[in-house]
């Protein structure tokens, strides 16, 4: 869901990568806003969300998308960067492809971040600070909260259900088609109409295969996790923003060390 590299740079009056990447970002933002509706919440008083605090949500249209994957009616802007990682492309290692699968990874790489990844149509930041319902509507924000502008969704996990298996996978990008349902993906409200039938769950490769999906849609239910809740599994092997990849290296720097 990232505007396309060529048609920024032409349109860029920045000269190195870091300021092309960002201001890559600010348009593909800029597009993602023109699609989607203002929402605004009240923000005084307590903290927002349901008292079941991480309940399932069933029933949900869920389709595939992968990083790397170009323009098509269901999807305006080609996945070269995700809402918060406009090197995602880059980051992960290459094309993500479906059809082209070794196992749960793509066949050609070995990919530098979870291919466990999904997307929910909510970013909690926008124009470079943190949206000002964000603190109000996610449950877990006072806990993981750094500094304005720094998402604390991005790597979230997620646990998702198609029939008896269930699936855990890291929250990387934002979408399909809107960023500002915080009322889906935090309380109670149900998905609304899009051009995709109402899709409102995106799934990697690597999830629909472990699940057993359709090629590209079928029906899922989905809800959060806390990372002490995801058992071992696929999911826990690759990445470098992956949280089991990352406790064991730092397990085995501290037996290296000598630190216990």
């Amino acid at each position: 869901m990232a505007l396309g590299a060529l048609t920024a740079h032409a349109q860029s009056p920045y000269q190195s990568s870091a300021d092309f990447a960002k201001y890559a970002e600010r348009l593909r933002e800029s597009a993602l806003l023109k699609m989607e509706p203002s929402v605004q919440v009240q923000t005084s008083g307590r903290t927002w969300f349901g008292s079941a605090r991480y309940p399932w949500k069933e029933n949900i249209i869920t389709t595939v998308f992968w990083i790397g994957e170009g323009t098509t009616a269901r999807n305006p802007t080609p996945n070269r960067a995700s809402s918060w990682d406009p090197n995602w492309l880059e980051n992960y290692g290459g094309v993500d492809r479906p059809d082209r699968r070794n196992g749960y990874l793509p066949v050609s790489f070995v990919p530098g971040q979870n291919p466990f990844y999904c997307a929910l149509p909510y970013n909690d930041v926008t124009h470079g600070t943190t949206k000002s319902e964000a603190s109000f509507v996610i449950p877990w924000f006072r806990q993981t909260f750094k500094q304005a502008g720094h998402s604390v969704c991005k790597d979230r996990w997620v646990a998702i259900r198609h029939g008896s298996r269930v699936c855990f996978a890291q929250w990387e990008d934002c979408g399909p088609f809107r960023t500002d349902h915080w009322q889906y993906v935090f309380g109670t409200d149900r998905p609304k109409p899009n051009l995709n039938g109402g899709a409102a769950l995106d799934v990697s490769p690597a999830v629909r295969e472990f699940l057993g999906m359709n090629a590209t849609r079928d029906v899922c239910d989905w809800k959060f996790v806390e990372f002490s809740e995801v058992p071992q599994g696929p999911w826990a092997r690759f990445g470098e923003n992956n949280d089991f990849v990352l406790n064991a290296r730092q397990g085995t720097e501290r037996v290296a060390s000598g630190k216990r």
